[in-house]
């Protein structure tokens, strides 16, 4: 009976935790680490692979010991991810080779930019589903083997390995035996096609990368490696892998078409599952692979929010503006009503739909009885409004959305929540268990371990913490979304 738990590590943006559940979804225990943030210039964001790791390490073995369990316990381990997030490292020695490039990183838009001018894009996006844009990993690749010395006659030679950071994990975890990407990873990198699920020639030959970096395309769920024993005291089977937002996607068993998550971290993300079905959009969303499963991927559109609760994190250590990101509200309960404070966060660019990696953050609308509840307010504001954008395009795509389940730190936050609600004209649903991140994660181990014989299984463990219904009018809910597009406007580099 001891056997029924699974550690979750969840490699954030911003922290890396370690969550340890038992058989009914539920968290037991866990340890997390912050991690630092690395700005080598405007624009640039990286983070050192070591201190991911050894942070892992870390957590990992503060959630057993907070659980009171050993590693014998564990039925395995499941592994999610800060997405697109990129590392180069030597297969010799695993040590990496340059930092990890973040996802939020924007040193190739102009390697994006010449690619949109050859006329590349129609390529990329009819086979992954993306657009050419620095966030995605493929780009990121090829700048460490151009700017580190002797780095691509290296690669040439097969001595590198690449990859997002759950490979990095499962490579260091295993002892460097295994080197694999699960699916919804590997279509963040410009170089899957997403139908096939195989990396595409033509596309590793534009972007410069060549397949010996590249890792193996696996299941979400399976047998994918085993930690070492000197990790955790036994060795333990690592049976689940999946990038952050997909992982959510199934810990809020969205399993069905028409179901949509919005995770709020960092950024913000939103998924809407489109089954069996690789949907085109019109109005610039992603089209990604929401899961694997023996073999078979369900799809989903995605809309990318690079800024939702970095934001908060900038009027704490940027403007010095609240002590601690949960005193937000308490100050943005301060705003005058009305006060036509607009704040877009375009700290690295603007994500979907707009996908202007050139546009920069500004504050509009201010005047002299502006003050702290004004900005703070306008903040959190932006985190709705941006969410609009995406339901707006996914609508657009053809989508009947009827509630927006929601998870990630920022949801604990009941005036946001209600906000929100207004701002979308959406029900907006939040569960008991809001770490859906990590919750997928072991989801998708213990699919594979048998804890749950199947995802219908699964969303049967999904509970309904609170929902918020719309309460504004749609006349005040449309003219207040009239500003926020009018300051997007302004913001934007074209």
């Amino acid at each position: 009976m001891s056997v029924r738990h699974i550690l979750a590590i969840d490699q954030g943006t911003t922290s890396t935790r370690a969550i340890v559940f038992d058989a009914g979804g539920r968290p037991v225990a866990s340890a997390q680490k912050e991690l630092p943030q690395i700005f080598p210039k405007p624009g640039w964001v990286e983070h050192d692979p070591e201190q991911i790791w050894s942070a892992t390490v870390e957590v990992c073995r503060g959630a057993l010991a907070r659980a009171k369990l050993d590693a014998g316990d564990l039925a395995g381990i499941g592994i999610t991810n800060q997405r697109e997030t990129t590392v180069v490292w030597d297969r010799a020695t695993g040590k990496p080779i340059h930092n990890a490039i973040v996802w939020q990183d924007r040193r190739t838009a102009d390697r994006c930019a010449e690619l949109k001018k050859e006329g590349q894009e129609k390529l990329f996006t009819d086979r992954t589903g993306l657009l050419l844009d620095p966030y995605f990993s493929g780009t990121k690749i090829a700048w460490i083997l151009d700017h580190v010395a002797g780095a691509r006659a290296a690669a040439d030679k097969g001595a590198l390995a690449a990859g997002t950071i759950e490979c990095f994990l499962l490579w260091r975890l295993t002892g460097g035996t295994v080197h694999a990407s699960d699916a919804t990873n590997a279509s963040r990198s410009l170089l899957l096609d997403i139908r096939t699920g195989r990396w595409d020639p033509e596309l590793m030959k534009i972007l410069g990368v060549p397949v010996s970096l590249l890792p193996k395309v696996v299941d979400c769920s399976g047998e994918l490696g085993v930690a070492t024993k000197d990790i955790l005291g036994v060795p333990v089977p690592i049976l689940g892998m999946a990038g952050d937002q997909q992982a959510a996607t199934v810990g809020q068993a969205c399993i069905k078409p028409g179901m949509v998550k919005a995770t709020y971290g960092t950024g913000c993300f939103a998924l809407l599952n489109t089954g069996s079905i690789a949907v085109h959009s019109r109005h610039r969303l992603l089209t990604t692979i929401a899961y694997q499963l023996d073999g078979r991927r369900t799809y989903a559109l995605e809309g990318s929010i690079f800024i939702a609760g970095a934001a908060v994190q900038w009027l704490r250590d940027g403007l010095k503006l609240i002590e601690k990101s949960s005193d937000v509200e308490k100050v943005a309960a301060g705003a005058r009503e009305g006060h036509g404070v607009y704040m877009v966060p375009a700290f690295v660019g603007l994500g979907a739909p707009h996908w202007d990696p050139g546009a920069r953050a500004a504050i509009l609308g201010l005047t002299r009885d502006s003050g702290p509840g004004e900005i703070a307010a306008a903040t959190l504001d932006s985190v709705c409004y941006q969410t609009r954008d995406l339901l707006e395009a996914m609508r657009g795509d053809g989508a009947q959305i009827d509630e927006v389940r929601v998870d990630g730190g920022m949801v604990v936050n009941d005036p946001l929540m209600q906000r929100l609600a207004d701002t979308t004209g959406t029900p907006v649903e939040r569960p008991e268990v809001t770490e859906t991140t990590a919750l997928g994660a072991a989801f998708l181990a213990g699919l594979k371990a048998g804890l749950w014989p199947s995802l219908e299984a699964l969303s049967k463990t999904w509970v309904l913490d609170r929902a918020f219904k719309p309460a504004e009018d749609s006349a005040s809910r449309d003219r207040r979304y009239a500003g926020w597009q009018d300051a997007v406007r302004r913001v934007r580099s074209s």
